[in-house]
């Protein structure tokens, strides 16, 4: 190997040694070294470099952030797949199948090519974000390459340089400050910021330059003083300055519209002690000797930011009226300020990797991660949509409120309690009737604030979300649950009303019949239907017409009429309709005003099929013909009865509902009966020992077909198992 090719390994051999010592490993990354140099040999870069350079200075960044040896040997492969004759599978056979996967999580990102510029970007931003869910280590290798990309980025010609700036600002920065890997999301923005708005970002740069020229060393000045007041209290601390980075000033001023000069922490410092105890003592103590300034005052450590993020911040006037934030923080949660999840995961030789371990423990850590991960399963096939979901819902995150149990939960700007709800869980979100923000009653289309405290009130007895909600809600999943649960139910509803219309068919014909799925299969395989209830479905959306399967019964059971028959029936019937003077609706042929009352007994409805018995003396009592109590009366006494056509009344029938005792069983099941507007005359419940409720209730319906929509929707409600009619 030549001496050149020593020289630039020995740079990466120096990060590296500094964590990893083990043999086997060294030699891996050295035999991936070796093999990225001899496939990128006679390849150059857009600067006139070696093509080498790139995946050596990625592999670089990927060591300062302590990675594993598998993700060093990807960073220095990460483009021999795509740019060489290099296939995955010589990857995993010359290495091994990790780094193999790494490579093609890498590769995948950005191979394919689309006409469209804009397609082509929203593709290759999606296949990150997936690629991300399955491995965190593939975006972290992404995001050291484009860093690396963007420090190289003025060999470009300018219009694509705008365009990586762009799309750098736009997923990239935000991903690292998600993964709260600070110093590489400040530098990603600082160098896009460059190329996007030129002159804003020289103004800028100039302007710091010059006021810590004037100031002659303000932040040194700070130091000095903090440090004098520190070390009399015997805190055992370090302490550094910082500069706010280019492109956090260009976001006040341009997106907030602030002079330089309203900006108070473009200076800083951090001070880093040993304990979380002591990071108060030490606030206690800034405050002491500097004037806070009123609500710039933060504790991140009490309430962490969603990237892990943990830190007291406070902003006070200092030497000579100079304002400047203090940042205060442990050890720990300085190296997790600065490197994020790469901190929290660094790799350890003395720990037992898996790549599977860590992808559960980062999904527990990182809240969003979790929400990326759901995202990705129940994402569009649109890969634009997808990816300003993602931006939108967790890149852009702005808004924090609180759980009544103290956790934080992070949301788009524009959220409401719906979004608030859906994320945490979707039987919540179902089950909500209303909202409480601290303390108070909202409504549901009340935009969340940082900081509110949110309480989602529920009700089982709710019908769930309404068509209004998809305005209401901000966030794609909470509109794809609220989606979810409309089509469910709207099918539901649909069916309930096919039934409904064929039933009314059916008694205005006077027909009686049991359906079975053979009975659709037989008769409706041209309408691709298979079973009873496609068929309500069907006649529910008005595409099959009830009077259709009317034909289809009449068909199947041999009872065919001419269409004079028909009309004669038809006649028939409008004459009985005529000839009943009867309040019961009951039609007794050959009586024009015959004394009939309902039977108590059975509470019998139009639609039921009827008799009815002549007693001595109190005309005839119209029973069920299923009534229980027919068994014990003269046959030789019952006849022939027929509902009318044109009824305008309403009847009382009863129904019997078994269900498992539970707290709020009686109020859903009145909610239902409210909801169909249903009057009940009687309600009488008795449980028993097996925890199980017997709930009789006398309802006032119109028909059958009512009655058989109420049993319907009373049987979605949780815990009942069984309703019938009660008959004696």
């Amino acid at each position: 190997m030549n001496q050149v090719n020593n020289i630039d390994f020995n740079r990466l051999l120096v990060k590296i040694k500094k964590y990893i010592t083990k043999p086997e490993d060294l030699s891996l990354i050295r035999k991936a070294y070796d093999y990225a140099f001899n496939k990128h040999q006679n390849q150059f870069r857009k600067s006139g470099e070696a093509y080498i350079i790139h995946p050596l200075e990625v592999t670089i960044i990927l060591a300062e952030l302590h990675v594993g040896p598998n993700a060093l040997c990807a960073g220095l492969l990460h483009d021999v797949v795509e740019d060489t004759d290099t296939t995955l599978e010589d990857i995993s056979n010359e290495f091994n199948p990790d780094v193999a996967s790494i490579v093609d999580g890498v590769t995948k990102i950005s191979k394919l090519q689309f006409s469209s510029l804009e397609k082509a970007q929203a593709v290759n931003h999606q296949k990150m974000l997936f690629a991300m869910a399955k491995d965190i280590r593939v975006v972290i290798v992404k995001l050291s390459d484009r860093l690396h990309n963007m420090r190289t980025l003025d060999a470009m010609a300018p219009e694509k340089q705008v365009r990586i700036a762009k799309e750098t600002l736009e997923i990239y920065a935000p991903i690292a400050d998600k993964l709260g890997i600070f110093h590489i999301k400040s530098e990603l923005e600082d160098r896009s910021l460059k190329y996007i708005d030129p002159e804003m970002y020289t103004k800028i740069t100039n302007l710091v330059h010059h006021r810590e020229n004037d100031k002659g060393g303000l932040i040194d000045t700070i130091i000095s003083e903090v440090n004098e007041i520190l070390q009399t209290s015997n805190v055992k601390y370090s302490i550094k300055g910082r500069l706010k980075n280019t492109y956090s000033i260009y976001k006040k001023m341009v997106n907030k519209n602030k002079s330089f000069d309203d900006i108070y922490d473009i200076y800083a410092i951090r001070i880093i002690v040993d304990k979380v105890e002591t990071c108060y003592q030490v606030l206690g103590i800034i405050h002491a000797h500097f004037t806070p300034i009123p609500n710039r005052f933060k504790d991140y450590i009490a309430v962490p930011k969603s990237n892990m993020y943990q830190s007291l911040h406070t902003t006070v006037i200092g030497p000579k009226g100079n304002t400047f934030e203090v940042q205060i923080r442990t050890e720990e949660m300085d190296e997790i300020a600065e490197y994020g999840v790469a901190a929290h995961w660094a790799y350890k030789e003395s720990v037992q990797y898996s790549k599977e371990k860590e992808q559960y423990e980062i999904a527990q850590k990182l809240k969003w991660y979790s929400d990326l991960v759901r995202m990705t399963d129940e994402g569009p096939d649109n890969a634009e949509e997808f990816v300003d979901s993602i931006k939108n819902e967790i890149l852009d995150t702005n808004v924090y409120v609180y759980t009544p149990t103290g956790d934080v939960i992070d949301l788009p700007k524009g959220a409401t309690p719906i979004d608030f709800a859906y994320k945490i869980h979707t039987n919540l979100g179902n089950k909500m009737v209303g909202a409480i923000i601290n303390n108070k009653i909202v409504p549901l289309s009340y935009e969340l604030k940082t900081g509110d405290i949110v309480s989602i009130k529920t009700s089982n007895s709710s019908f769930g979300p309404s068509e209004d909600w998809m305005n209401l809600a901000k966030t794609s999943h909470a509109k794809h649950k609220i989606r979810s649960f409309l089509n469910s139910q709207n099918r539901d509803i649909i069916i309930d009303r096919g039934k409904a219309n064929l039933l009314a068919e059916m008694n205005q014909q006077k027909i009686q019949y049991d359906f079975n799925d053979k009975f659709v299969q037989d008769n409706f395989v041209k309408n691709n239907l298979k079973t009873v209830e496609d068929m309500y479905l069907e006649i529910g959306k008005a595409i099959l017409s009830p009077k259709t399967v009317c034909q289809k019964i009449t068909n199947s059971t041999g009872q065919a009429e001419t269409s004079e028959e028909k009309i004669q029936k038809s006649i028939e019937r409008n004459n009985k309709v005529l000839r009943t003077n009867s309040e019961t609706g009951v039609v007794v042929e050959g009586l024009s005003n015959p004394k009939i009352r309902i039977g108590n007994c059975c509470l019998p409805i139009p639609g039921d099929k009827i008799i009815g018995f002549i007693t001595k003396g109190n005309g005839i009592v119209v029973h069920h013909c299923d009534c229980q109590n027919l068994t014990a009366l003269d046959k030789k006494r019952c006849i022939n009865l027929e509902w009318a056509s044109n009824i305008n009344r309403k009847y009382p029938t009863a129904i019997k509902i078994s269900a498992d005792t539970r707290p709020s069983l009686i109020a859903e099941i009145m909610n239902v009966l409210s909801g169909q507007s249903i009057q009940v005359s009687d309600f009488n419940v008795k449980n028993n020992i097996d925890l199980e409720s017997i709930i009789k209730i006398k309802v006032i319906v119109s028909n059958l077909a009512d009655l058989e929509i109420l049993i319907i929707n009373l049987k979605k409600v949780e815990g009942v198992y069984n309703i019938e009619r009660i008959l004696s």
